[in-house]
């Protein structure tokens, strides 16, 4: 697999759905000797090419590329040396999910069996002020407790195994808040009873071997 390709086409997905605006947002992805893939800082993720990418070390110190390491290079690090079996970070700004983020509510992933499937337990992380160590401080309580987080006036951050993983649970996670949202406009969201989340993910585990962090 040609590594640096299919990172810049993550990268211009989440451009491309506006889960980033402007110089939004940071990607990484980790690679063999404990070095990792990641977007400069300052650069549209719309615009990201093989040619930008920065081979970086744990601390985002640049070993190969020009630029550079993305301000919030903290948070993943925090990531890495917390979780050996995540493999990419994506931390983006989508407008529904962020919506959530700014006005500090939790994402109720319990309305939708497919959310709990993919999302699992959505928690609010407090807010941190970007490329400083509090970012340990308030992610410690749940980075071993789900891999989609809500980042308080921020935006958002998942986690994989690999990149179209983490993609693909921003893409559910944007999905559900902007479902969540307007089905507040009519009249509010209805939890699916708690007996039959049991069952569904019991059989989730027993058939697919799936078992979502909730």
């Amino acid at each position: 697999m040609d590594e640096k390709k299919e990172f810049v086409k993550i990268c211009h997905k989440i451009y491309k759905n506006n889960f980033v605006f402007a110089y939004d947002g940071n990607v990484s992805f980790k690679l063999e000797d404990n070095k990792f893939l990641a977007t400069p800082s300052g650069k549209c993720k719309g615009k990201i090419r093989k040619k930008d990418l920065l081979i970086v070390d744990i601390d985002g110190n640049i070993i190969e590329g020009k630029g550079k390491t993305t301000s919030e290079w903290k948070m993943h690090k925090f990531v890495y040396l917390n979780r050996k079996d995540i493999n990419c970070a994506i931390h983006c700004h989508p407008t529904f999910a962020t919506a959530f983020a700014i006005s500090r509510q939790k994402l109720n992933t319990k309305t939708s069996a497919e959310a709990l499937l993919i999302l699992g337990k959505v928690p609010l992380v407090d807010f941190f002020i970007p490329s400083t160590d509090e970012v340990s401080i308030v992610l410690q309580p749940y980075i071993n407790k789900s891999d989609v987080f809500l980042l308080a006036n921020h935006g958002a951050l998942t986690l994989g195994k690999d990149l179209y993983d983490a993609y693909y649970k921003m893409e559910k996670l944007e999905s559900h808040a902007k479902a969540l949202f307007l089905s507040r406009l009519l009249g509010g969201e209805k939890n699916i009873d708690e007996e039959k989340i049991s069952l569904f993910l019991s059989i989730a585990e027993k058939t697919y071997g799936i078992k979502p962090k909730i």
